[in-house]
């Protein structure tokens, strides 16, 4: 999987400046802590998802240019090209076995791919995690900092739902993690201790920024309550 070049790196280059526009001239974004992302080398951001404009806003408020890993819903129409443009990666149907192809392609040349391991819009408490991160980390050697996002879905709104103009949001980075397979632990086994780690650092983050900002996370899921 390793063979793909990957998109371009240009696109995040400019798209992180829209990004910054948006989280900076269109709403009140806090960041804290952005230091904590390695200057150099490949990294993987994973951030908790609550709404739609979370991509965006890390895209902007990240140190490095970064490429994320989207939903390939947003892929039309003109958000698709843009999204396509700026060097963002599409999650097929297929269960992303092709984006994870792009994103390992990014790593490997020492770039910066941010990834919502909740896979959904939701509550955003990183109560679970998909394993796709884990395993670009496993293959990438790539270090992990969890990013902790606040204030871009309020409960009773929905998960396309865009904030208002100024309203207050937070980023947080977090300490990076190293991934590594333990010594006579098997794939799957080292897969599982490792997402679960990666999920308790994001968790933890979150609890924190929340207690530090005074921004809740949503109490509700609108995708977890359509589907029931």
């Amino acid at each position: 999987m390793s063979t793909a070049v990957g998109p371009s790196e240009r696109g995040p280059r400019w798209a992180r400046w829209v990004g910054r526009f948006l989280a900076k001239g269109v709403w009140d974004t806090e960041v804290v802590a952005a230091h904590l992302v390695p200057a150099e080398g490949p990294v993987l951001l994973a951030a908790n998802h609550t709404g739609l404009v979370d991509g965006p806003v890390l895209l902007g408020v990240s140190p490095r240019p970064s490429h994320m890993l989207v939903k390939s819903e947003m892929f039309w129409g003109p958000v698709g090209s843009v999204l396509r443009a700026s060097g963002q990666i599409a999650v097929e149907r297929d269960g992303g076995r092709s984006a994870l192809t792009s994103a390992l392609a990014v790593l490997k040349r020492g770039g910066v791919v941010g990834v919502f391991p909740e896979g959904n819009r939701g509550k955003g408490d990183a109560a679970n995690a998909r394993a796709g991160i884990t395993w670009l980390a496993l293959n990438a050697k790539a270090p992990v900092v969890p990013v902790a996002v606040l204030g871009t879905r309020r409960t009773g709104e929905s998960v396309g739902h865009v904030p208002g103009l100024r309203r207050r949001l937070a980023i947080e980075f977090g300490e990076p993690l190293t991934i590594e397979r333990t010594p006579g632990m098997s794939g799957r086994g080292a897969l599982q201790e490792a997402n679960e780690a990666i999920r308790v650092a994001l968790a933890d983050l979150v609890d924190r920024a929340q207690a530090r900002t005074g921004i809740a996370l949503p109490t509700d899921d609108p995708n977890r309550e359509r589907v029931g």
